[in-house]
């Protein structure tokens, strides 16, 4: 299963497989609740300061994750202006406003630096997403992802887009990770996927080019939760993320969970929240295993 057995929940990608960039979409029910937390250092993001608590509007119509860096943020005016078009969005006296937080990797120095991700892109995106299962690996987001650069540019491994789903009772819990991180990739359970030391000490010679990455997460889940619940639940989706990348929320990185309630079954939310370390987890160790190399980036298998 992946992010789209939560009912209602679609994901669509916009892919530059030359320029290695591109976007992905994911499409909630309404209504819904949604909120998030930043902890790498080094974030590209928007609209994410109205998914605190106590902030007006609860609910989102989509979440977009782009390749491009800060530039990849014009994706997001695509989406909104195809949400707007099908009168989807925030309700005001001057019509809806299409609420659509937002977050970027850095990908620019994988492909053509040149190519990032615009409107069209985000609107291509946006019309793709369907309730099939997730299409992982160089897709998307993830077109342009890579892992491990922390150990220098020759342990560099392909990163890309991971989705992962389970049940916590009669609730389903799904993710979707774009994997992107400066540091080394393990599974839940502590099997290298990029090799590396599992205790990432002492720290390697720095390399002879900046350090950009970041790693993004989506959540959903059918129960109903509210936004003080959901904040716990991107906690332990973060801890997933120090668990499986190693280091993890550096300087370098802009780590991002958005999690989203959207569904009305009761959950437990400490239920729920074991439920998301795991199929972040999944999802991290999914995107690794689908991706394929790129712009003379090896894949994970090619160590085998």
């Amino acid at each position: 299963m992946t992010l789209t057995a939560v009912r209602g929940v679609r994901v669509g990608h916009w892919s530059d497989p030359v320029g290695l960039t591109g976007v992905t979409v994911v499409l909630l029910p309404e209504p819904n609740v949604t909120a998030g937390e930043v902890r790498g250092a080094a974030p590209g993001t928007r609209e994410t300061a109205l998914l605190a608590p106590g902030m007006k509007v609860e609910g989102v119509q989509a979440i977009a994750l782009c390749g491009g860096s800060a530039f990849g943020l014009a994706a997001v005016d695509g989406v909104v202006a195809e949400l707007e078009s099908d009168g989807h969005g925030f309700p005001t006296p001057a019509g809806v406003v299409p609420i659509v937080p937002a977050a970027v990797i850095f990908d620019l120095g994988v492909g053509d630096p040149r190519a990032r991700p615009g409107p069209a892109a985000g609107a291509a995106a946006y019309r793709a997403a369907t309730s099939a299962p997730v299409i992982m690996g160089n897709v998307g987001a993830g077109t342009g992802a890579t892992v491990a650069g922390w150990r220098g540019p020759q342990a560099r491994r392909k990163g890309g887009v991971g989705s992962a789903a389970a049940t916590a009772g009669e609730v389903t819990v799904g993710a979707l990770a774009v994997v992107n991180a400066v540091g080394d990739v393990f599974t839940l359970e502590g099997v290298p996927l990029t090799g590396g030391d599992p205790v990432p000490l002492p720290v390697p010679p720095v390399p002879p080019r900046p350090l950009e990455n970041t790693t993004l997460v989506v959540l959903a889940t059918d129960a109903a939760l509210d936004r003080a619940a959901l904040t716990r639940v991107c906690v332990r989706a973060h801890d997933a993320l120090a668990v499986c990348l190693r280091p993890s929320h550096t300087r370098y990185d802009g780590d991002a969970v958005f999690a989203a309630s959207c569904g009305r079954l009761p959950g437990d939310p400490d239920l729920v929240a074991e439920a998301a370390f795991a199929v972040v987890g999944r999802s991290i160790e999914a995107a690794l295993r689908a991706a394929r190399p790129a712009g003379g980036i090896p894949a994970m298998e090619d160590e085998r």
